[in-house]
């Protein structure tokens, strides 16, 4: 049996027994009931995903997975392809937005080399990437399919790989990415896994303007037709307007929950990585936390399509590379202490309200 395969089946719903004892206990804290609301919400998913009512979620990681993409050529970017390689190394530095964002809430940041059209070989030598690289970029989805069939599956178990090396060492992930181009596929694929339009899906990415962005919806129109996805093959959708950081992102969710471990989900580009992942696994929604509500309009109905109707923050980002998630994870900690560090009545010796 394939890694995915193997991945797939070690994934199974949240835990309603350890959910169950959770509620028990916040039902006893020392406050009016349910009075942190949301925070309380995610305090139950934690230990649903961790089956604890102990969960620990110390250890973070932010893993920004890079590839470039052939449909750059159709101009659906303001930006160069260059600028992928470019941002990699700010990352690297420690430079970038994804770098200040974690430091603030203490995650440590890991790049992943996908598909980026640069040598990245010395990067990598000295430890400062993780190279996964399929190809130099993926094919103009414009004209045809993005990647083989093979390929795609090899996207996804890299992104497993990854999750499993890291999963000694951290006890939550977030998800980032760095690619030029990658809203045009990611708004291809929201478009054949959620059903809506793609005027309805299609935002202005890094700064289009009006007729830059019309263009790049006639285009997604075209790749749509062009491909023809099937809407229940997440592999099929992925090798034919994917792209491999995308697939990346979908194999690092499905690892983290086949290991029982939170995977707070980044942007619109990490969220189409997990349309892929749920349209593999379905289960995989359980584990996702959705960090926050792009300004991409189609981010909405992809994350509802999640099962996500409201996320954690709703800030109007657009960055991505894992900005939101890096924020977003401060929220989790507060969940993770709500559960485990508020006294009950009984322990504080505090006095109940009146039934």
């Amino acid at each position: 049996m394939k890694l995915l395969e193997q991945t797939c089946q070690k994934i199974f719903p949240q835990d309603t027994q350890t959910r169950a004892l959770a509620k028990e206990r916040l039902d006893q804290l020392t406050m009016p009931h349910w009075a942190l609301g949301d925070l309380m919400d995610l305090a139950l998913d934690l230990a649903g995903i961790t089956r604890t009512i102990k969960p620990v979620v110390t250890r973070k990681v932010m893993v920004t997975m890079a590839g470039d993409h052939g449909v750059v050529a159709e101009g659906v970017s303001k930006f160069p392809p260059e600028v992928t390689p470019q941002m990699v190394y700010n990352i690297v530095a420690g430079g970038a937005g994804i770098n200040a964002l974690a430091r603030q809430a203490g995650a440590d940041v890991i790049v992943v080399d996908m598909g980026v059209n640069a040598d990245f070989s010395e990067l990598a030598a000295a430890g400062k990437i993780m190279d996964k690289k399929i190809g130099p970029g993926t094919n103009n989805i414009a004209t045809g399919p993005a990647m083989s069939i093979a390929n795609a599956r090899l996207a996804v178990e890299r992104g497993i790989e990854v999750s499993l090396e890291l999963g000694e060492r951290y006890d939550i992930f977030g998800t980032g990415e760095m690619g030029i181009g990658n809203t045009t596929p990611s708004s291809a694929i929201a478009a054949v896994v959620t059903g809506k339009s793609v005027t309805e899906l299609t935002g202005r990415g890094t700064g289009l303007d009006d007729r830059q962005l019309s263009r790049k919806r006639a285009i997604i129109e075209k790749i749509l037709e062009v491909n023809k996805p099937d809407p229940k093959n997440g592999l099929d959708i992925l090798a034919k307007i994917g792209g491999f950081e995308i697939g990346g992102i979908a194999g690092l969710i499905l690892g983290a929950a086949a290991q029982n471990k939170p995977v707070v989900v980044d942007g619109f580009i990490s969220t189409a990585g997990a349309l892929i992942a749920y349209t593999l696994e379905p289960f995989v929604r359980d584990y996702i936390i959705c960090a926050h509500r792009s300004v991409e309009p189609g981010h909405k109905y992809m994350q509802e399509t999640l099962g996500c109707t409201r996320p954690l923050l709703d800030l109007n980002l657009r960055l991505g590379e894992g900005t939101g998630a890096a924020l977003a994870m401060n929220i989790v900690d507060g969940a993770c202490a709500v559960l485990t560090e508020v006294a009950t009545f009984a322990e504080a010796a505090v006095a109940e309200a009146d039934k």
